[in-house]
Parts: structure tokens; sequence; C-alpha cells
């Protein structure tokens, strides 16, 4: 599966065809304003690529979760006009609050070959958008007259949804543009075929979010490490005392069982041997906190850990320096607070001065990575959490299943 052995937008000639194109436009905004464009600049190699060749490009994106049908602040509006300043083509944003209703099908019927038509929010359609509604997905289709669908929203590839699944039903031709298929290059490559040693690297909060991806990494990989909230349960699991630390009880035998894989299988798993504590979690989460740092099995029953320590930090970093591959997944503590934020900075930094290739799986990792300012020193930061954490588990993603084989 290392390769993706799909159709792609360098596969298919769209002169004078009108392509829908389902890209993931879901980025952040406060009052209005993109506060970080990565996703829309990573859509930028298939979308000129689609107009340099001819083709009349529909884009479609959901953004948020809008709750109760069409809702402002949800619009793509600002996703449209930060596009029109990337691009050097006509960008009309289609505002519809039925996303394929007269507004849009006037916007499409004006199109002159290279012009690109944003439509507005797919969940503007709530249930027809996420429950892959039939109706929804064939007025996608038939707004480009059932001719090509591109996907390249690998974040959303592991949704079934009317605009990534559904609406392959009703046009001619499929392919994936070029983010889908460097991402499942990088993701696939490092977990079907990697260069060794492999190293991979798992956070954030809970074990249960990861069960499938630890099983599966650790077949995979030849050393697995686990840090932040989830690292509690495991040191739970070897008897260890981990006061008001975050635990999931009713993993403590599954972490038994992991650890128990590891060692048959000659897999190195590595766990902090020091964290640093604090009376509580931080509120606000940015607020400022008292810490000490003591080991792994020392920490006071009125202490919570929120974070790897000193000592951890370096016994992860030593792992990943001699490591060909790392995959990381999940932060190694409460990264938005400065004070806890000092073991994700570590690895970030392991990460950045390794020659090993280096793949960012997406979500807070992502997040961190980029925040922090390491993101130019790895090979790759994945566009999707949810899609690139299904994937490590090995799982089939619907939005890459449904385009056409090559």
């Amino acid at each position: 599966m290392a390769g993706l052995n799909k159709v792609s937008v360098d596969d298919i000639n769209v002169k004078g065809k009108k392509v829908l194109v389902r890209v993931d436009f879901n980025v952040p905004l406060k009052d209005g304003v993109i506060t970080n464009d990565n996703r829309i600049t990573a859509a930028l190699p298939t979308i000129k690529k689609l107009v340099a060749d001819g083709g009349k490009v529909v884009l479609c994106s959901h953004l948020g979760k809008p709750k109760n049908g069409p809702e402002a602040k949800f619009s793509l509006a600002p996703a449209a006009a930060r596009l029109a300043e990337l691009v050097d083509t006509k960008v009309t944003f289609a505002a519809d609050d039925t996303v394929v209703g007269d507004n849009a099908k006037k916007a499409v019927a004006e199109m002159n070959d290279g012009d690109i038509v944003v439509l507005e929010n797919t969940r503007f359609r709530g249930n027809e958008e996420t429950k892959n509604g039939e109706e929804f997905a064939k007025e996608l289709a038939d707004l480009v007259d059932g001719q090509v669908f591109v996907m390249d929203a690998f974040g959303s590839a592991h949704r079934a949804h009317a605009s990534t699944a559904g609406v392959t039903k009703f046009v001619k031709e499929t392919a994936v543009g070029y983010l889908m298929q460097k991402e499942i290059t990088f993701l696939g490559n490092a977990v079907e075929d990697p260069v060794r040693p492999f190293v991979a690297i798992l956070g954030g909060a809970k074990v249960a979010d990861k069960l499938n991806v630890i099983n599966n990494l650790l077949e995979k990989c030849d050393t697995l490490i686990i840090g932040g909230g989830m690292a509690y349960t495991f040191l739970k699991a070897q008897g260890k005392e981990v006061g008001l630390s975050l635990v999931d009880d009713t993993k403590l035998d599954y972490c038994k069982e992991m650890m128990e894989k590891a060692e048959k299988l000659g897999k190195k798993l590595l766990l902090p041997i020091d964290t640093t504590i604090a009376a509580g979690f931080p509120d606000p989460i940015d607020a400022q906190i008292d810490v000490s740092v003591v080991d792994a099995d020392s920490i006071p029953a009125d202490m919570e850990g929120l974070d790897i320590g000193d000592k951890t930090a370096a016994l992860f970093g030593d792992a990943v320096k001699s490591a060909k591959t790392v995959v990381w997944n999940g932060p190694m503590g409460v990264f938005e607070n400065p004070v806890l934020a000092k073991g994700t900075i570590a690895v970030a930094k392991a990460l950045a001065e390794t020659d090993a290739t280096t793949i960012i799986g997406g979500g807070d990792s992502a997040a961190a990575v980029i925040q922090l300012g390491f993101a130019d020193k790895m090979s790759h930061i994945s566009t999707g959490g949810g899609a690139s954490l299904e994937y490590l588990e090995g799982k089939v993603l619907p939005g890459i299943d449904v385009i056409a084989d090559k």
C-alpha cells in the first residue's frame, strides 16, 4: 500500500471540462480572519495544475461544525478571498446556503476555462453531507455536468461524506490531487516500507484514541515512544504511582498487553522516566503555573503529571538521533502552556536535527511544530490529524477507496 495506485491529476485531460475538486479549506478563523492558511497553500499545486490545463475548477470544502444549517461564521468566503490572493486567475465565491443553488449554478455557468468557483461550506447541508446523502452528492456532480471529480482533501479522506465519497457515483472520471499523493506516499512508505531504524512517537491525552495505532505500529516500527497524557496509563499499568495524572483505568490490561507484545517482538517501547508535575491542570490553559520535575515512579499522590521531564526528553531525543524514519503524532505535554511545552519542544528539536525522514501526523503535533517554528525542518507535515491516525492504524480511507485505480 506504500504507493498510491490511483488515477491522479497527471493522468486526466481536463481542458474545457468542469472539475469538482474536494479541498480541505477547514482553516482556523478568529473574528472572520484566517489565522493559518496552510491548508489553502497545500491545495495550490493541484488547483494550479487544473487551471493551467484549462479546466473549469469548482472547489468545495467544509469548515468547522455548523450545528443548525447555514451560519455566517462558518462561511467559506474568507477562504475564497485568500485563495484569490494566491492565484493568477479569476476566483468567484458562490454565496449559496444550499451550496448548489441558483448562485452556484449561475457562477459555474459563467465560467471560462481556467476560472475558479468556490462553493459555500458543504456542511451547510447538515446530515445530507455528513450522512453521505445521495441527493446532495448528485447535485454536486450535476453542477459539473457529471464530468470530473478530484479528491485532494486528505484531512477529510477518513469520512464517507457526500462531498468526499458519495459524489463519485455520479461522475465519469475521478482522480486524486497532488496533496493526496504526497500524504499517502509519505505515510504509506513510513508504515509499509520504512527505511530503518523506524521510530514512532505517540503522544496526546488518551490511550483510547490510539489503541489500534499502538497495536499496528508495534508490528511495523523498531522503537515506539509513548509520551503525553496517555503515558500515565502505561506507567500505572507498570505498578507506578501516578498521583492525579490522567489515567484510563479501563485500559490498564491493554497497556500491559502492549508492553508484553513489544517484548515478544523484540521492539523497544520507551516510556517517560521523569515527569513535570503541578498541583493541577492550568486554567486558563496558558496560565502561570508552578512545576517541579520528579522521577516517573515518584509522582506524589496530590500532584499531576503534565509534561515529560528533562531526562525523558534526552532519552527520546537519543532514540530519534539514530533513526532513519520517524513518525510523530501527539504532543508530549500541555504544549499550549509555555512552562509545559518543554518536552514537545525537545522532541521537535530532535526531529529537526536528525537526517531521518520526519513525518508529523497532523493534529496537535502539526500545530506544535508549526507554532514552535520547526515546520521547515520536517520532511512532511500531514494536513489531516484524524485521517493520518486512521491510516497509521492500517484502515482503508473511504475518500481514497472511491477513486478509480490506475
